[in-house]
């Protein structure tokens, strides 16, 4: 029974010098109406990431960029590049933060230690919302308009198990606040073809609406 067991396993893993060193990833919707662009696809290889220092800044009212990908404990800069003064926070589990009204530029970054989706948001503007994918692999990059990507992977020595998750995230997925997972199949990576996944998107949402009363108030500070 032990040396059945042991075969088994065997049988279900690869060695990493047999796989691709990368992976196309195309994203389409569902129900077969086009592209998915901007989705963020990510799989976990064993390849460590180093973390660095980036920005979210806040102009016109919006955060810039929407998206921003990150490693693992780097951390963001939040300019105030507005007129206004805003005030970003975080509910996610991933991250839960919050900067008070302000303006300019705070003095010391937020550092993003913990791997997930982390939403962002503005007390005073509720149309302002952005996203940061925080990751714990250097396998990870976004679609493009042709809704694809391509990843590079790096699993080392290590062997590879029979199946891995592909995790895709976007915006606009019905709960966006964790990655959709596919399994592939390890020795689906050991040619160069190109992984499709159908995903389900919810409609765009509408541009900014009336002023409330709070916004109104703070809108020229």
């Amino acid at each position: 029974m032990k040396n059945q067991t042991v075969l088994l396993l065997a049988c279900c893993l690869l060695p990493a010098s047999l796989l691709a060193d990368e992976l196309t990833v195309r994203v389409q919707l569902a129900d077969g109406t086009g592209p998915v662009a901007g989705a963020v696809v990510y799989m976990n290889d064993g390849s460590k990431p180093s973390p660095v220092r980036s920005a979210v800044s806040q102009r016109d009212r919006m955060f810039h960029p929407h998206v921003l990908i990150l490693p693992v404990g780097s951390s963001v800069d939040f300019p105030n590049r507005d007129n206004t003064q805003h005030h970003v926070y975080s509910f996610s589990p991933a991250k839960t933060f919050n900067l008070e009204l302000y303006a300019n530029r705070l003095e010391a970054p937020v550092v993003f230690d913990q791997p997930g989706i982390v939403e962002l948001g503005c007390n005073i503007h509720d149309h302002m919302q952005a996203f940061i994918v925080v990751a714990n692999t250097r396998a990870i990059g976004q679609t493009n308009e042709q809704g694809e990507v391509t990843i590079a992977l790096d699993f080392g020595d290590a062997q590879v198990p029979g199946s891995l998750n592909l995790n895709i995230w976007h915006p606009r997925l019905p709960d966006n606040t964790k990655p959709v997972v596919r399994e592939i199949t390890a020795a689906s990576l050991t040619n160069a073809g190109i992984e499709t996944v159908s995903i389900v998107l919810t409609p765009e949402p509408s541009l900014e609406g009336p002023m409330n009363n709070l916004q109104k108030r703070f809108q020229n500070l």
